[in-house]
This record gives structure tokens, sequence and C-alpha cells, in this order.
């Protein structure tokens, strides 16, 4: 059993949709697909999610719309003006939308962003269906059981190898359409595992069958040591270990989903990162607990952080009983730190700047001076060079930097990259 994970980019159009078609021809016998929200569809749902949850009514219709005509679209493409594959779905979006919103902002973006993969899958599973590749579409939600931590759901893995397992292998079709990103609670009730999360669904997956591999489908040649969008001499990394990828996930490289790799490397399963662009080419394969050769330098970006600084308002040390407390605010208001430095009176924090933010730091007002610099950004360089460090900070303002023996941190200000 191998397991497949496309991406929205890959399946953003109909061509899209037939090049994945083409891919899994080849792998057809004992396949798991998992298919995110087609296209920007996602970012498309939140602003549904937005508008759904501030009462504008003409702005909820005018999205509303726009999502079912892209969709209508490709399903034209593909089949021609007749086929009614999504209109169940939409009557479904279109009751929730109709209904009154709750105040909890993160249920309500559950039970509506998820409709983008439903829709995505839908119409593949009905494309293949109808070009001769038999296949049995699964809606995820009634298998993958998690909390109802809404946005960012824990795994029932007890539960989920459970019902997971059991309906896979009672599956007679050799090729099985699912959704990633999302689950349900116990109640049925619709979670998503955090943004990006079909990675992840895709190690759940793989994990619960003991499948042979986990292949993730993008528009890049493989795991790269830099995003291209920023740094243009990005080159792909042939080889990874299971340690290293973890290290680059943990730093924010989003390649991979941070949660994707635990269950795999417990099974040493192999990822491998291919290009649905040049399929035929060899991709990344990350595998084994050790890293063979020497690694170039890696860089990862993080946009849009916050630098906060925060001392005891009675001039005394920053001790551990100062730190779980600052530890135990953030972790309440669900916001990951992304490097820390402490010294004797003063403890920095760096963390993506979100909503959850504001109310984070009033209630560290409460016992600390606190103060924050917005508009900054985070690097991270993984097998450091002094070159590497050097074309990095050239020209650039460093406000915040820790450096160990395999890793160099430098909170920047924000400003365009040259190279």
């Amino acid at each position: 059993m191998r397991v497949f994970k496309f991406g929205g980019a890959s399946v953003k159009d109909a061509a899209g949709v037939k090049n994945l078609a083409q891919i899994i021809k080849r792998y057809a016998d004992q396949l798991v697909v998992v298919v995110s929200a087609m296209g920007k569809t996602t970012n498309a749902m939140e602003t549904i999610v937005e508008a759904y949850m501030n009462n504008q009514a003409v702005e909820l219709a005018k999205r509303f719309n726009e999502v079912k005509v892209y969709h209508l679209q490709i399903v034209e493409e593909l089949f021609g003006q007749d086929n009614a594959c999504l209109q169940e779905l939409f009557n479904q979006l279109e009751l929730k939308l109709e209904s009154e919103p709750s105040l909890n902002y993160d249920f309500e973006y559950d039970q509506i962003v998820p409709f983008g993969e439903l829709m995505s899958t839908t119409i593949i599973s009905t494309y293949l269906n109808e070009t001769g590749m038999t296949n049995k579409w699964l809606d995820i939600r009634k298998y993958i059981r998690t909390d109802d931590c809404y946005r960012s759901a824990n795994i029932d893995w007890p539960l989920t190898q459970e019902l997971l397992s059991r309906k896979i292998k009672a599956t007679d079709a050799p090729l099985v359409i699912t959704q990633g990103f999302i689950g349900s609670t116990e109640t049925n009730l619709t979670t998503t595992l955090g943004r990006e999360g079909s990675d992840f669904t895709g190690a759940i997956i793989a994990h619960v069958l003991d499948a042979e591999s986990l292949a993730i489908w993008k528009d890049v040649p493989g795991v790269l040591n830099a995003d291209p969008r920023w740094y243009p001499r990005a080159v792909k990394i042939d080889e990874l270990s299971y340690w290293e990828a973890i290290e680059l996930t943990y730093y924010g490289a989003q390649v991979i989903h941070p949660k994707t790799l635990k269950p795999l490397q417990n099974k040493q399963i192999p990822l491998l990162v291919n290009s649905f662009i040049e399929p035929e080419k060899r991709g990344t394969v990350i595998q084994s607990s050790e890293q063979s050769g020497e690694l170039q330098p890696i860089f990862v970006l993080k946009r849009n952080q916050v630098l906060i600084s925060m001392s005891p308002k009675d001039f005394s040390f920053i001790i551990e009983e100062s730190m779980s407390d600052i530890f135990h605010i953030f972790s309440e208001h669900r916001i990951k730190l992304n490097m820390m430095q402490t010294s004797a009176l003063n403890f920095s924090v760096c963390v993506d700047d979100s909503k959850r933010l504001k109310a984070a730091i009033d209630e560290l007002q409460i016992q600390f001076d606190v103060r924050y610099n917005e508009d900054m950004e985070l690097v991270t360089i993984r097998h450091y060079t002094d070159a590497a460090i050097e074309e990095i900070i050239a020209n650039k303002e460093v406000v915040d930097s820790q450096v160990s023996r395999k890793t160099a941190r430098y909170v920047l200000k924000a400003s365009e990259w040259q190279f």
C-alpha cells in the first residue's frame, strides 16, 4: 500500500486534475490518494468565514458565488455542463451559511472551510471513475477522530487506528480518494488539523496502514535548501534524515507540515517529496535516523514576526517561576514561540503575528514590563558557514541573534531581499 498526497497547486484547474490522473495511473493498485482543496480555495473559504461571522450578507453571497463559479468551471471543462456532482455539497454549505453563527470563530471555521476539500475530492473521484479508474471516495471525517480543539485538533490515535484500518481493509477498490486537513470529534463535528494539514493526514493514513511510503507531490523538484521565492539560489537536497527534516519544520520550513514526520519515523516509513510538474524525476527522500554526508547551508525564513521582550516589574531576576508564568500565558493563547532568549532581567521571544497576540500581551503586562517590535523577520541557517551568514545579514538591521553549533538565527527588520 502506498499513500500519495496532492496539494492545492497540483489541482488548481482541469489540467491539474488530468495530470494527477496520469501520475496515479502508474500506481493505481493499492493506493490511497489524499487531496487538498483546489488552488487558493482555502483562502477563499476563509473570506467566507469572515463575512459569515461579521454578518456581511452581500459580501458573503459574493464570496460564496465566486467559490461556486470556480469549481463549476473546472467541472464543466472535465465533464461538460450536465454533471451535478457538487450540487449536494453546495446545498449543505448554503444551509450552513443561512444559519446564525455562534461566537466561537474557530468552531465556525472548521464547519465551513473543509468544504474545499470535500469539493476537490468529489470532482477528482468522479473524473477518475468516468475515465475508467475505478475508485472509492472516502469521507475521512468518519475515520480520523480528534478532540474539539478546533483549527488545531489533536488525533485520537487508538480510535483512528481502529476505524481507519478496518475501513480500508474492507474496501475492495484498488484506489481510494480522500481529503486532507480534516477530521471530526466523537460527536461528528468537523475539525481541522492546522493550516496545510493535508501532509499530516497523509502521514496518519500511512502510519495506520503500515504503508510502503508516503509521497507528497508539490510544485518544486523536492526539498530545497531555501524557498526560491526569496532566495533565488535555492537547490534541491537529494536525501534528508527524519531528524534533519524535523529540525527544518520546527524552524518554519513550509515544504512539509511540522506534524507529518513523527508518525512516519515511528514506523520507518520513507517520505518522498516529488514534483507533479516533472513526475518522472527523482525528488527528495526523507528516511533513516542519521544524516549521511555533509549538508550545505539551509535557509528558513519566517515573515510577519513580532519580537516581544518581558522584564519583571520589580526589577527581580528572570527565574524559573517567571518563565513558567510566561509559558503558561502563551500556551493558553495557543501562541507558538519561534525563538527564545533570556538574560538576568529580560526574556525575549519571537512569535508569529496573529489575532491572538493582543490578548496575550495584555495578560503579560499585568506581571511584566512588555516591549515589542512588529514587522520582523526570523531567518534560520542550518549548517551555517561564515559566508552564508554574511550573505543573509548583509545590509540588514539585526535586532536579535542566536548561534549554536549547527544553527544560526537572526531577527531582522523586514525589508526587501536582494542577492
